[in-house]
């Protein structure tokens, strides 16, 4: 098992390094000139030379590219804002916590909300409690977050004045934010959960836990609710990293400072260290979050356990037998 977290691990490291190149990549070969745009217009060719050498963009693609990675992956420094001159790590750092709170209460909205309602449908399948809860997670997947939003801000902020609009001063803030960025999530949690429940009822250790007067309670708690919640976890998995995305979203229209908000202004501003940091962030937490998925995957299903390791003994068994005939 520890193998298979190791090996897990080491996969992340190309996946971020994909990404970091083709995001310097495309900042490097887009339109415009970086230090023309941030002279004005009535710069002379010489300050905007001059510029170019102190920001490095004379150099070479090659050596542009590895003064990047060297100072992303081993200095742990993004570089500094070309907009306000700040280092653009601080700022990442002073603003992730935000975006993480958006994020993770999709999940944790998941399990106290999604789960349950799509138990809930599950055991009352083609019921009316069936029917409602189906109907609140279409509604939930198919409104996009940005229009919950601005209804959720309309109705509640603006007209009953129940929740601020904007900001993070107050837990207050945070209620209609994490509503438009959980409900997406919410609805693909109780569609899967009520998809993966149904097919455990109706498996046959079910049939049989049932025949012999197992209680209803035990039944679907201790017997189908373990066995319903290995496809489950990707679907959270997935959420998140869904989650991430609607943050830039989300973090826009509610005025959050966060991560989304400050790539949407450096993209506005073409703040190339900016853009570049915040997507490595992003790739680094969405890769981190598979990752315990995967080892949840692991640790839930043991079909996985087991091939893993069986395929590791088996490996052990064949070098044992090469060695002893050699």
């Amino acid at each position: 098992m520890i193998r298979y977290i190791i090996k897990r691990i080491l996969m992340i490291i190309p996946v971020v390094l994909a990404v970091a190149i083709i995001i310097f990549a495309v900042m490097y070969f887009a339109p415009g000139d970086r230090a023309s745009m941030t002279l004005g217009p009535g710069a002379t060719q010489e300050e905007i030379y001059a510029l170019r050498e102190q920001l490095g963009l004379n150099d070479p693609f090659m050596v542009q590219l590895g003064k990047f990675l060297f100072q992303t992956f081993i200095k742990f420094d993004f570089g500094t804002s070309y907009i306000s001159g700040l280092p653009v790590a601080g700022e990442l750092a002073a603003r992730f916590p935000n975006t993480l709170i958006l994020a993770l209460s999709v999940i944790v909205t998941q399990l106290i909300i999604g789960l349950p309602l799509g138990m809930v449908a599950a055991i009352h399948r083609d019921g009316v409690i069936d029917h409602i809860c189906m109907l609140i997670a279409v509604i939930g997947i198919s409104a996009p977050a940005f229009w919950i939003g601005l209804e959720l801000m309309i109705i509640f902020s603006l007209n009953l004045n129940w929740f601020p609009a904007s900001g993070v001063a107050s837990l207050a803030c945070w209620v209609l934010p994490i509503t438009a960025n959980s409900l997406r999530g919410i609805a693909q949690m109780a569609r899967q959960s009520r998809s993966s429940m149904l097919e455990v009822i109706n498996s046959d250790f079910m049939v049989t836990a049932r025949a012999k007067g197992v209680p209803k309670g035990r039944l679907y708690m201790h017997y189908a609710l373990p066995n319903a919640l290995i496809p489950v976890i990707q679907t959270m998995g997935n959420s998140f990293g869904t989650s991430l995305g609607g943050a830039v979203i989300i973090e826009s229209v509610f005025s959050i400072p966060g991560i989304g908000q400050y790539m949407v202004e450096a993209i506005s501003s073409r703040d190339y260290p900016i853009i570049r940091g915040t997507s490595v962030v992003l790739a680094i937490a969405f890769s981190l979050i598979m990752l315990l998925v995967d080892l949840a995957f692991a640790f839930f299903d043991p079909r996985i356990k087991a091939q893993y390791e069986g395929s590791v003994a088996r490996k052990k068994k064949v070098k044992k037998a090469v060695m002893s005939n050699g």
